[in-house]
């Protein structure tokens, strides 16, 4: 039964991956110097960066495919109820990590 949850929350979590990063737009190709921003020797002490940007990442991931297996017509073969547990103990387990780290 754990096996099972770890399987559908991985394959949530790369679906998510996958769509989030195929959705963003890609970068302009500017090659002009005018548009190399020049960098600010106060600007990093001025904002810190954020810790652990990438389990940030995977919680709003997380969320956005929570809500949407949540609000989907169909069941996904009769798997939407424990997908949406293994979301939720996942989005947990990531909430809980980072109140560690602090």
């Amino acid at each position: 039964m754990k096996t099972r949850i770890l399987i559908v929350l991985a394959l949530v979590v790369l679906v998510a991956a996958f769509a989030y990063t195929s959705s963003a737009p890609a970068a302009p190709n500017t090659t002009s110097a005018a548009a190399v921003p020049v960098p600010q020797p106060n600007a990093a002490a001025a904002t810190p960066a954020e810790p652990h940007p990438e389990i940030h990442e995977a919680l709003a991931a997380l969320r956005r495919a929570r809500e949407h297996m949540d609000h989907a017509a169909h069941d996904f073969g009769g798997h939407k109820v424990e997908a949406l547990r293994a979301t939720d103990e996942a989005i947990r387990q990531l909430e809980i990590c980072l109140k560690f780290d602090k």
